[in-house]
C-alpha cells in the first residue's frame, strides 16, 4: 500500500467521504485534510462520564497538539533514528512504520494527514488506558484535560504499549499525580543514553501534566 493509499484509508476511518482508495490525493481528499487541520487548534475535551459523573477527556486539545508539533518538528524527507543511525526511519511529524524508509519523501499535506490520524489513534488508546476497568486496574482516578494531553504527547513518542506497562500510568490511575508527574523524567533515554532533547520533552510533558506551562524551544 502506498503512502497516499494509507492516508486515504485513515481519512475513511475518520469518517471522511473521499471516494475510492486509489492512491491519488484528489480534491476531496485534500479538502478532508484541510477540514481536519482547521479543527486542530481548538481545544476539544470530549467528556465521558464514568461512575459518579467523573469527567474523562477523550480527545487531545490544542496544548497537547502544540507540544507534539514543537518537539517533533516536521520533516518531509525520512531521517534515521538518532540512537541507531537507521531503523526506525521517521518522517513528517514523527511518523514511523510500514512504508517509511530511507529515501521516503512526503508532501506537507501527507505529513499533516498522518499527524491527524496518529493523534486520534493515540488519544483513543490513552482514553482506554485511563478508563475504569482497563488492564491496569479496575478503578481509575479522574483525568484532567491537561493530564490527558500530556499522556497523549508522551504515548505519541514512546508508544501506547510503553505507557500501558509504565509506573507512570499506574500512579496516575491511583490518583498519585505528583508521583506520576515525576515519572516522566525517567523516560529520557534512547539506545541506553540520556538525550538532551528527550529530557526537555519529558520536562514539558510533566509541566503540562501538572497544569503548568513551559516554553518549548522552537
Amino acid at each position: 500500500m502506498s503512502t497516499e493509499q494509507a492516508i486515504q484509508r485513515d481519512l475513511l476511518r475518520l469518517g471522511r467521504a473521499i471516494g475510492p482508495v486509489d492512491g491519488v490525493l484528489g480534491p476531496r481528499s485534500k479538502a478532508a485534510i484541510r477540514a481536519i487541520l482547521a479543527a486542530l487548534p481548538t481545544p476539544a475535551p470530549v467528556p465521558g462520564t464514568a461512575a459518579g459523573g467523573i469527567e474523562r477527556p477523550a480527545a487531545v486539545s490544542a496544548a497537547g497538539i502544540d507540544l507534539v508539533r514543537r518537539f517533533e518538528g516536521c520533516r518531509l524527507v525520512a531521517y534515521p533514528d538518532p540512537a541507531s543511525g537507521g531503523e526506525p526511519w521517521t518522517i513528517g511529524w514523527g511518523a514511523t512504520g510500514p512504508g517509511i524508509a530511507k529515501g521516503t519523501v512526503w508532501t506537507q499535506a501527507e505529513a499533516d494527514a498522518r499527524l491527524v490520524a496518529d493523534l486520534a489513534a493515540v488519544a483513543a488508546g490513552v482514553a482506554r488506558l485511563t478508563a475504569p476497568g482497563a488492564a491496569a486496574g479496575a478503578t481509575a482516578a479522574a483525568t484532567s484535560q491537561a493530564q490527558f494531553d500530556a499522556l497523549v504527547a508522551f504515548a505519541y513518542n514512546v508508544g501506547l504499549a510503553a505507557l500501558a506497562g509504565s509506573t507512570l500510568l499506574r500512579l496516575h490511575r491511583a490518583g498519585d499525580t505528583a508521583g506520576a508527574a515525576a515519572q516522566f523524567a525517567r523516560w529520557n533515554r534512547a539506545g541506553g543514553k540520556a538525550l538532551a532533547g528527550l529530557t526537555l520533552r519529558r520536562a514539558a510533558e510533566a509541566d503540562l501534566y501538572r497544569g503548568a506551562s513551559r516554553e518549548v524551544p522552537r
